[in-house]
């Protein structure tokens, strides 16, 4: 027998041998112990998101935008072709329904790599190694997360089955092409469900787990075939098919069928509400949780509004002359098409047309007619004479921007509006959004300023100070004084400079006469006008305390105006604003439904069955935090399961708006409003609006079914140019969409309700001293909105229209700043998801 040593004592080789036999599984459970308590429980791995895309729809369910590109089509495993299976083992893991989950050969590599710090990258963990990999743990490669990844293996295997386990790995793996899961890749390589695949196309996918881009039979097809090839032969070597059927396949062509798969947004404004909505609710992972969103968005009149918005731009552009190429001998890769308008390079240039060259490499001629509007640009005020030749407007190397005319077989010459619109259409029932545009294209410009976009809105905003006046007991008969007026240093005129001393109060309205509007603001009170300015939908710390409000200085969104004008359509409600009407999960299942409040006279006032106040007839909503686990996604619904409709608060009286609704009228029968006459329907009403020096141009308006504003002007304010009023500039965006959107619609009036309630009051306490009940009303209660846009605000620079004011008055400013473009967070907090735009109030 040998000795370890001729003195009895152990020889040091084998003294080492016993300690690292011994220091290994030391170590190991030591690692295990130390990386066990963060392994995840199985019942999650069980219930492991899936991917799909999130998809918006519109209220004539059709598909509007979808976000997140990702595919996952979930299967179970009695669906899965014995075949498919098969292959999977060949190219993966032949031994998967021997082992215990753990590759020893792959670990020992992963070790060598670890303490060497080699960069080569080897493959050997088996599919339950992957299924842990997959699901739960980071793609770096050290040693810390290899032995995760085995000790998470050997979890998972004691606690699935085999079949449960290759079932987790076929749905989760990625194959490529934005595919998770092999029924994702069948459909998006083959165009095919998975009994429907060939033989030759199983091994395809499955070659694919290993390097989804070097074996991409799409970017790299002789790489794909050697690997699809080796995989066949794998399969016949393991006798999973036969000779015959592996000749058959390996004969086979790689014959894809790719259906277009390229993420649609037909209409970007709204699906970028969405998309930002369902993030700031469910965090990152909604974009690919499978969503189905249904907005309140009606797709035809979203196609009038962008349409419109792009005409009515163009137009004023025009008007204001060209002011050259867009660049100069720059590559055209470097430019974008939108808005139907295409990048070229001038190539020649003739008397009276030129030739450009376009991105595809095509040639293109603009002839005379298609560039004979371009007047050079001066100013705001003025432009240049009619140019009478082609170099007068373009010249060689120019890149400019062109449009295929309705023929399709000539293009004109055109260029990218500088000046910016918005326009916002809903239904004043119910507050529901029908058509958002928030500038002239979406991808110019992400910044949505129907609700960023903070203006000031000029003499729009005169109805609600007439309102006022209406409630306190004024008529439209009334007499009222339109003469020159003087508060401290402050002495307002009227546009035109001239006065019209006694007159009605509604003609005073339709001809927007200031001093009118800042008289009656005198008789009503600033602090009552202040308060019903909130209660139309402004923001309080944007109304500034002085009498110029009354002219419009408050600054307002869009959308305020919107539900303020809603408030003349709907016979003296405030309803709030929402576009989406209900969300289901990846399982068809509703997790959001809205229940919104209505000014619906016919369905609520002849009958006492709901309260006359704002209180809703549930309990509030409530946000339940929610993952993209969509199995287990948690909302409470009362809105869903509640059939009684919510009555919305009156803040006017019925008479009150019923008055103010025919004033209206008149603006567009006698006053500045006449150009949508040519609509030829007699149930429109609204009014224009103007600031100092054109800055902004504005129209809002309304018939009994809809109510949309539309404005104009610089996101850094600046003049529009002479003449270019709301009559001029935003009136012509509203008649083109209003007449598109109401045609063939009957004629929808204000009704007026002589039963109706008065408006609720507010508690006794909330008055100021020497004031009485009735002169204050309840607003809706405040509402944190959940939109919160992402793109940046434009700068905006300080403006002082009314510097003349008297620095003695109490009620005058004495350094007040615009906010920035961006909607403020409003001071009271509501957890209710139920309007989802709420009040930007």
């Amino acid at each position: 027998m040998k000795k370890l040593s001729c003195s009895g004592r152990v020889h040091p080789f084998f003294l080492i041998i016993i300690i690292v036999l011994v220091a290994i599984p030391m170590g190991f459970y030591g690692m295990y112990l130390y990386i066990a308590p963060s392994l995840p429980e199985m019942s999650i791995l069980k219930k492991a998101p899936l991917l799909k895309p999130l998809q918006v729809y519109s209220a004539d369910q059709q598909l509007i935008a979808e976000y997140g590109g990702k595919l996952s089509v979930p299967v179970e495993y009695d669906q899965i072709p014995t075949t498919f299976i098969h292959a999977f083992l060949a190219a993966e893991d032949s031994a998967f329904f021997e082992h215990s989950g753990i590759s020893f050969k792959g670990l020992g590599r992963a070790v060598s790599e670890s303490i060497t710090g080699s960069n080569v990258q080897t493959g050997g963990s088996t599919i339950t190694m992957q299924v842990a990999k997959n699901y739960y743990l980071s793609p770096e490669r050290t040693l810390k997360r290899k032995l995760t990844e085995v000790f998470l293996a050997r979890k998972i295997e004691q606690n699935l089955s085999k079949e449960e386990i290759l079932t987790l790995y076929v749905n989760k793996i990625f194959l490529g092409k934005n595919a998770y899961g092999i029924a994702a890749a069948a459909k998006i390589y083959y165009n095919k469900n998975l009994e429907d695949l060939s033989i030759a196309q199983m091994a395809m996918i499955a070659g694919l787990p290993k390097a989804p881009s070097k074996y991409n039979p799409v970017a790299n097809p002789e790489r794909a075939l050697e690997r699809r090839n080796w995989i066949l032969g794998r399969m016949l070597q393991l006798g999973y098919i036969n000779q015959e059927q592996y000749q058959n396949a390996i004969a086979e062509p790689i014959n894809l069928d790719m259906p277009e798969r390229g993420i649609s947004n037909q209409f970007p404004y709204v699906g970028e509400m969405v998309r930002a909505e369902l993030v700031s609710k469910f965090g990152e992972q909604a974009i690919d949780s499978g969503y189905k969103v249904y907005t309140t968005i009606n797709s035809q009149r979203q196609l009038f509004a962008e349409q419109s918005v792009q005409d009515g731009l163009e137009a004023y552009d025009r008007r204001h002359g060209w002011r050259g190429a867009e660049a100069h001998d720059k590559d055209l890769k470097q430019f974008t098409a939108y808005a139907n308008t295409y990048p070229a390079k001038v190539s020649k240039v003739n008397d009276n047309s030129f030739k450009a060259f376009m991105q595809d490499g095509s040639t293109v001629t603009v002839p005379w007619s298609g560039m004979s509007w371009a007047r050079p640009y001066r100013n705001a005020n003025s432009v240049g004479p009619a140019p009478s030749r082609a170099s007068q407007i373009v010249k060689v190397k120019d890149i400019v921007r062109l449009r295929p005319n309705a023929d399709k077989t000539s293009w004109s010459l055109v260029q990218i509006p500088k000046v910016q619109g918005q326009l916002i259409a809903l239904n004043p029932n119910n507050g529901a959004i029908e058509a958002v545009v928030g500038g002239y294209n979406f991808y110019q410009s992400k910044f949505n300023r129907a609700l960023q976009g903070w203006r000031q809105p000029g003499s729009t905003i005169k109805p609600f100070v007439y309102a006022l006046a209406l409630e306190r007991g004024m008529t439209p008969f009334t007499m009222v004084n339109d003469s020159p007026i003087t508060i401290g240093k402050w002495s307002p005129r009227n546009s035109d400079g001239r006065y019209l001393g006694m007159i009605p109060l509604r003609r005073a309205l339709y001809l927007s006469r200031n001093t009118v509007s800042v008289r009656l603001l005198q008789a009503v009170g600033i602090e009552r006008t202040r308060q019903l300015f909130m209660d139309f939908g402004l923001q309080e710390d944007q109304i500034p305390n002085n009498y110029t409000i009354a002219l419009g200085t408050p600054q307002v969104l869009p959308i305020q105006m919107a539900t303020g004008y809603a408030t003349f359509a709907n016979g003296g409600y405030r309803i709030q604003p929402h576009f989406i009407d209900r969300i289901e999960d990846a399982y068809g299942k509703v997790i959001y439904q809205a229940n919104p409040e209505y000014a619906c006279i016919e369905c609520i006032n002849a009958k006492d069955d709901v309260s006359d106040s704002a209180d809703p007839v549930t309990p509030d909503d409530e946000v339940i935090e929610v993952t993209n686990q969509a199995a287990e996604a948690k909302i409470s619904e009362p809105s869903a399961t509640n059939p009684e409709y919510r009555q919305a608060q009156r803040i006017l009286k019925s008479s009150s708006a019923f008055d103010m609704a025919n004033i209206l009228k008149d603006v567009i029968q006698h006053g500045t409003g006449r150009a949508a006459l040519k609509i030829g329907r007699d149930d429109l009403g609204g009014k224009t609006g103007t600031t100092n020096d054109a800055k902004d141009a504005w129209f809002a308006g309304f018939n009994g079914k809809l109510v949309t504003v539309a404005w104009v002007g610089f996101d850094q304010p600046a003049t529009l140019g002479r003449r270019e009023y709301g009559g001029v500039a935003a009136l012509p965006i509203w008649t083109s969409f209003m007449d598109n959107a109401l045609k063939g619609t009957p004629s929808a009036w204000v009704h007026f309700d002589k039963d109706a309630k008065a408006p609720t009051l507010h508690n006794e306490t909330q008055f100021i001293e020497g004031e009485t009940k009735k002169d204050y009303r309840s607003s809706p209660p405040l509402a944190q909105p959940l939109y919160r846009p992402k793109p940046a605000a434009p700068a905006r620079a300080p403006e002082r229209d009314f510097d003349d004011l008297p620095d003695d008055e109490a009620l005058v400013p004495s350094n007040q700043t615009p906010p920035t473009m961006q909607p403020n967070a409003p001071s009271k907090k509501s957890d209710a998801i139920e309007h989802l735009i709420d009040q930007f109030q």
